[in-house]
């Protein structure tokens, strides 16, 4: 049974509950265009102090979330994974509550509130002490208090099940909890308002200071160098660290304090090991981190995809990407970001994840598909790709993979570039289309007779068309070069050869029911498939899904095995703990240790050998229509 308080009144809302801020939009709307004035400035107030509230939060967790920048400094290095960000969601319950409270204190005392000025600079001598006499303490017992078993069992452990610590974690709390932290942080601004010392650059400097220090300090990223309280000893009683506070996670019973660990120390409960540590995360910070077992090299596709990466938000990272209208206004200030990677021009870490105690990371080329598709950008592609292969190869990766079109043919033969200029890599250069080529075959229901393929001279059209015709499948090739039909059909068994047939017209496929898509086709070309056709695709991007009468497969994926630990976003459209399959041929590829690279054509005879070791090591096929 809930417990009383233990849950908020407007949980079952949803993204409605933001309709609560409807009244103040009201009355400063109305006060805006019915009076000469706007009466109750106070209600434009506090959705500005909401607004700044959350930008606060949000701008803390996009650094928190920026690997390139705070891979080093990390308290813990585990991932936030998809259970804590469902369970953070509504992390900013409490910005409503504490809007509602002010709206309530504001009603009450109008008469002092319309008097506040916009400065007077004894407001915050009385705020500070205020503060650290009263809030202070009073947070740290009643702190103290929620940690007893029953308070603990039924209203705090909800915070404390957070296992990464996140800025949105100070704010995943019961009711109860942001009652009693309401009370904590209007003690001193209505103290400050009572004694006539108050002023409107002090309401807000401490409300944004209050929320700064509580993100700081529930950030996984230590932001504090030691050489500040090395200096200055005494500093550290005065002002918590990251560091700090996540020790209050890990052993419970110590850090209790707000802000200032004078009142850990005053009451015997300050964890013995908060210095060292700090010391030891902040001194280490300029060393290199863990070396991953395996790297992803991804690229943009487009620029509203360039928004679907946890440092911008989390949790719509957290779900497959479609383009969505609130992303629309963020398009000119993402525009100018993508011109600043350009001049930039170096690949950086995205995001990662351990598998099977192995770290697995993406990182990220800053160019955009378009880009791949312009003659003159080639070589500087080639120059980013390169660069991200030897800097893998200097740290000791033992795998690196090449997204879509990172390997294009055209660009650099599928990796064959690199493999040929430095002959003497560590690191494993793989493409990954050996398992793409398997799952698409795969997918192929076992009693289908003629497929029709686009893309046929493709490095998986190739192996696609050969592999189906080696199991007696016929497979119509749409190609216009006689040349390089013949070339594959060579490489065929004399026997099987019949079974590959070169087409030039896609009326040619009006009677197969089974596509392979490797080249984007219009929505007129789809209009050659019979009623009831699947297309089966490997093409970037997506063909559009025009026919209603038909089902579109997406891209070849395969579902990540269950005991993987830190995963916190989806790649790309792709679901929850679902990968591309060639992301997941290059982690095929560490874990069975290979020690070939995988580049060029693809090897016809590997692909049941690939696909039976993704089965092994827990991978599962997603075929999905829609």
């Amino acid at each position: 049974m809930v417990k009383p308080l233990a849950f908020w009144p407007w949980e079952n809302l949803g993204i409605f509950k933001y309709v609560m801020y409807g009244p103040l939009v009201a009355k400063v709307v109305c006060s805006w265009i019915y009076e000469d004035s706007l009466n109750d400035v106070w209600c434009l107030h506090i959705l500005i102090v909401c607004g700044l509230r959350g930008s606060v939060h949000q701008l803390w967790s996009s650094y928190n979330n920026m690997l390139f920048l705070t891979r080093n400094r990390r308290i813990k290095q585990q991932g936030v994974d998809f259970m804590q960000i469902d369970r953070e969601w509504d992390w900013d319950n409490f910005i409503i509550l504490q809007a509602l409270l002010a709206s309530l204190v504001c009603l009450m005392l109008s008469s002092m509130v319309e008097l506040i000025p916009v400065w007077n600079p004894k407001g915050f001598i009385t705020l500070l002490l205020v503060h650290v006499m009263i809030s202070e303490p009073l947070f740290y017992w009643a702190h103290r208090f929620f940690h007893e078993s029953y308070l603990f069992t039924h209203y705090h452990s909800l915070h404390h099940s957070s296992s990464v610590l996140h800025p949105y974690t100070g704010g995943h709390a019961t009711f109860l909890e942001h009652l009693v932290l309401s009370v904590v942080i209007g003690i001193p601004l209505m103290g400050s308002i009572v004694m006539g010392n108050a002023s409107t650059i002090m309401i807000y400097g401490y409300v944004l200071g209050f929320d700064f220090m509580r993100c700081m300090g529930h950030s996984n990223v230590e932001v504090v160098p030691a050489q500040v309280f090395n200096k200055l000893p005494f500093l550290r009683y005065l002002i918590y660290t990251p560091t700090y506070h996540s020790l209050h996670h890990t052993e419970a019973g110590t850090n209790f304090c707000l802000f200032m660990p004078l009142f850990d120390a005053m009451w015997n409960t300050l964890n013995c090991n908060s210095w060292h540590l700090h010391n030891k995360i902040t001194t280490d910070s300029g060393k290199n981190g863990r070396v991953p077992d395996f790297v992803f090299l991804a690229h943009v596709v487009d620029i509203m995809s360039a928004m679907h990466v946890p440092f911008v938000i989390r949790s719509f990272a957290s779900i497959p990407f479609c383009t969505r209208i609130f992303l629309l206004p963020c398009w000119p200030f993402t525009f100018i970001v993508m011109l600043m990677m350009w001049a930039w021009s170096k690949t950086f870490l995205l995001t990662f994840y351990y598998l099977r105690g192995h770290l697995h990371q993406t990182w990220v080329v800053p160019r955009y598909g378009f880009q791949y598709f312009l003659p003159f950008a080639a070589d500087g592609i080639n120059k980013l790709i390169e660069e991200a292969i030897l800097r893998a190869d200097r740290k000791g990766v033992k795998v690196i993979s090449l997204a879509a079109l990172n390997k294009n043919e055209a660009l650099n033969g599928g990796g064959t570039l690199f493999v040929n200029k430095h002959p003497d890599l560590k690191v494993r250069v793989v493409h990954g289309n050996t398992l793409t080529a398997a799952v698409i075959v795969n997918e192929i229901p076992k009693d289908v007779k003629e497929v029709f393929l686009t893309g046929a001279t493709s490095k998986l059209g190739r192996a696609i068309a050969l592999y189906l015709c080696r199991n007696r499948v016929r497979v119509l090739m749409l190609t216009s070069s006689t040349e390089r039909f013949q070339k594959i059909q060579r490489e065929a068994s004399a026997d099987t050869q019949n079974y590959l047939v070169q087409v030039t017209k896609y009326h040619a496929a009006q009677n197969c029911n089974t596509w392979i898509v490797g080249k984007w086709i219009t929505p007129r070309e789809q209009y050659w498939a019979p009623s009831g056709t699947h297309f089966h695709q490997f093409v970037v991007p997506p063909i559009l899904s025009f026919r209603r009468d038909c089902t579109y497969g997406e891209l070849a994926a395969m579902r990540l095995p269950h005991d993987v630990e830190g995963l916190g976003n989806c790649e790309y459209t792709m679901e929850r703990g679902v990968v591309h399959a060639c992301h997941a041929g290059g982690v095929i590829h560490q874990l069975e240790g290979w020690t070939h690279h995988e580049v060029g054509a693809i090897d016809v005879e590997r692909i049941d050998l690939v696909w039976e070791a993704a089965l092994k090591h827990g991978f599962k096929s997603v075929s999905t229509l829609k």
